[in-house]
């Protein structure tokens, strides 16, 4: 769901931000500057998806049907890590 490696190089540089985490209660929070926020659609409220990767962190616009396939590779990845395992080697 990364798009970044699509884009033209003239806007990558717009794409790529360094945030700044906040303690908001018991959790951490990060601010989108407002003008990533418009160019992805996004508000106050809207929810998005956190998907750990080897990389870092990949934020993704909120997809019922992403949330649903991750929780099923999910319960597969549990289900099936030995024979995963020994593929990876």
């Amino acid at each position: 769901m990364c798009y970044f490696k699509c884009v033209p190089d003239a806007q990558k540089e717009n794409m790529v931000r360094q945030l700044k985490l906040r303690q908001v209660g018991g959790s951490v929070g990060a601010t989108l500057p407002k003008d990533m926020a418009e160019r992805l659609n996004l508000g106050a409220g809207d929810r998005v998806l956190a998907v750990e990767t080897d990389q870092g962190i990949l934020l993704s616009p909120y997809d019922p049907t992403v949330e649903k396939a991750l929780a099923i590779a999910a319960k597969a990845a549990k289900k099936y890590r030995n024979a995963l395992r020994q593929l990876a080697k």
